[in-house]
């Protein structure tokens, strides 16, 4: 029954989602006039170049503690685990399809954290809270919808908790550190700072994020760069086997076309959160003066977390020929045994688990954080609080599960939230464009 429901999964993720997503990417980039290529000078001036900035206008944390705390969500297990576990059940290819997703994203991101921001809402801590439940309910009129949202995101959180468990503990064995002891450390962190609300999350989001994500990048291109005469073979792999078979190598059990496009778009979408609407969760607490002006930290997110990270993490498993040595159970000791191969098993192993496990903590601390807000959404403040423990348990269980099982259960319940999200994004499209266009004009008369 289960490899019956996988099979379900994975023809779900082929045509449906991949139509819903790719389709609502376009549609998204010809209401907004494809602004995340031609307008990318600004956005890069906004963003990168105000990363310190605290903001203008009404809100709970800084912009770039927003971008921070949704960066948090999105850099870890999908980027050095979800990469080569695409890789090693889609080929090479899946990288292609990947990046598609990414460009396309972007204007979704920008729509949703949009929407989020113009519908959020004071909770009855003072805090704004806001996400595709409240613009679903308010905005498009779709209350029900809204709260299905809430419970799919609710469910989905639990499978992607054990995603981010079983990732560090897979890295941590390549060391010889036991799954139970692992486990039982990151649950006490998480815990610790999980009970702090968004203020804490974002202060330590804040100093943990920009500081792993610059020294795993620096490590991996210093790997890749070892193994340069193997670049432009890579390169030639990823496009190459984005619309051809490949054939089985090593331990790579060879890939279909369709299997290569599904786990690309999957894992894209896992990566960057494009079309899912949870990174709107984190944004709708920034302090801002235009919703669009803190959307554009979308944009930022999907750059650094796609088009650096998952890069990097695509050419390291694949310049060092590890991906083929390697099968889709063992997928998240790749990257390991990649820096192994060149900076030896002391530095590489635990350079790469204490970096993991900074990626992992930094990830589970959002996540409960956005599950929390689902459950508060439809149960209340109260419900909230216990449903908190019940995620911590989730690391646990996801120190002791098979990763590739996981993921399947973590596939389902991601197409049911991207579905309902996606609805009201394509609803609201005008709203966005008008909210666009008001901010860039504000833009020319302050330059004028």
């Amino acid at each position: 029954m289960f490899d019956m429901f996988k099979q379900f999964i994975d023809w779900l993720w082929l045509y449906p989602l991949l139509i819903v997503l790719v389709g609502g990417g376009i549609t998204m980039s010809i209401t907004l006039r494809f602004f995340q290529i031609t307008k990318l000078p600004f956005i890069l001036k906004e963003t990168f170049g105000k990363i310190f900035k605290k903001g203008d206008g009404s809100g709970t944390i800084t912009p770039f503690q927003a971008a921070t705390s949704a960066l948090a969500s999105t850099i870890g297990a999908a980027n050095i685990v979800g990469v080569p576990l695409a890789i090693a059940t889609g080929g090479p290819g899946a990288i292609f399809w990947m990046w598609l997703i990414a460009i396309f994203g972007c204007a979704l991101k920008y729509s949703e954290i949009i929407l989020g921001i113009k519908y959020r809402i004071k909770n009855k801590e003072g805090d704004y809270v806001g996400g595709p439940m409240y613009y679903l309910k308010n905005g498009a009129k779709m209350p029900l919808l809204g709260t299905l949202f809430a419970f799919f995101l609710m469910v989905e959180i639990a499978p992607s908790i054990a995603t981010q468990s079983a990732s560090i503990v897979q890295t941590a064995e390549t060391i010889n550190i036991s799954p139970i002891v692992t486990g039982i450390a990151v649950v006490i962190i998480v815990g610790l700072v999980v009970y702090g609300g968004i203020k804490r999350i974002s202060k330590v989001t804040e100093k943990l994020v920009p500081f792993m994500a610059v020294a795993y990048f620096l490590v991996a291109l210093i790997v890749v760069l070892v193994n340069w005469a193997n670049i432009p073979e890579t390169f030639s792999l990823i496009f190459k086997s984005a619309f051809t078979p490949i054939a089985a190598t090593g331990g790579f059990a060879g890939s279909l076309i369709s299997t290569t496009i599904r786990t690309g778009a999957a894992r894209g979408a896992y990566s960057n959160e494009a079309g899912m609407g949870t990174s709107t969760i984190a944004h709708s607490a920034a302090v801002t003066d235009y919703p669009a002006r803190q959307a554009l930290w979308g944009i930022f997110e999907i750059i650094v977390d796609t088009l650096c990270i998952c890069t990097i993490t695509a050419f390291l498993v694949l310049s060092t020929g590890v991906w083929s040595s390697v099968g889709a159970d063992k997928a998240a000791a790749m990257p390991s045994m990649a820096i192994q191969s060149v900076l030896g098993t002391q530095f590489g192993g635990g350079f790469l688990t204490i970096c993991m496990l900074m990626f992992v903590l930094s990830t589970l601390i959002v996540l409960i954080f956005y599950g929390e807000k689902q459950a508060e959404y439809l149960f209340g403040l109260k419900v909230s609080k216990i449903v908190r423990i019940i995620y911590l348990c989730f690391i646990m269980i996801g120190a002791v599960c098979r990763l590739d099982n996981i993921i399947v259960l973590l596939d389902a319940a991601l197409a049911c939230v991207i579905a309902t999200n996606m609805i009201g994004v394509i609803k609201l499209r005008k709203e966005v464009k008008e909210e666009s266009d008001k901010f860039f004009e504000s833009q020319k008369i302050k330059a004028n």
